[in-house]
C-alpha cells in the first residue's frame, strides 16, 4: 500500500525502484517502513549507520519491510458508531 494515497499496489515484492500505480511516489522508502519510527534514532528502529535525509525517496536501506496499513470499511465504521450511539441513547 502507498504511504502517500493509501491506494493498494498490484505488486507482491517491492524493490527500490518500486512506483505506486496511481501516484508514482516511490515505495522503497522511510514513509513506506514498518520500521519507520520519528521517536528512534535516524527515525529508524533498525541499526542503521547512514542517516536517510529524505524520507519519501527511495533508498538503498537493506532493513526495508513494508509497512502494512490497517483498512478500515467506512461503511462498516460509520454502521458501528451509529450502533454504539444508539445502545447508549436508544432509537431517538
Amino acid at each position: 500500500m502507498c504511504w502517500k494515497c493509501k491506494k493498494n499496489t498490484v505488486s507482491t515484492s517491492i524493490y527500490r525502484n518500486s512506483e505506486c500505480p496511481v501516484c508514482s511516489t516511490d515505495l522503497h522508502s522511510c514513509l513506506n517502513c514498518k520500521f519507520y519510527d520519528e521517536s528512534s534514532h535516524h527515525e529508524c528502529r533498525e541499526p542503521i549507520s547512514e542517516y536517510v535525509k529524505d524520507k519519501e525517496k527511495r533508498n538503498f536501506c537493506d532493513y526495508f519491510v513494508e509497512k502494512k496499513y490497517d483498512v478500515i470499511d467506512s461503511a462498516k465504521s460509520t454502521k458501528s458508531a451509529r450502533d454504539a450511539f444508539n445502545s447508549l441513547f436508544g432509537d431517538a
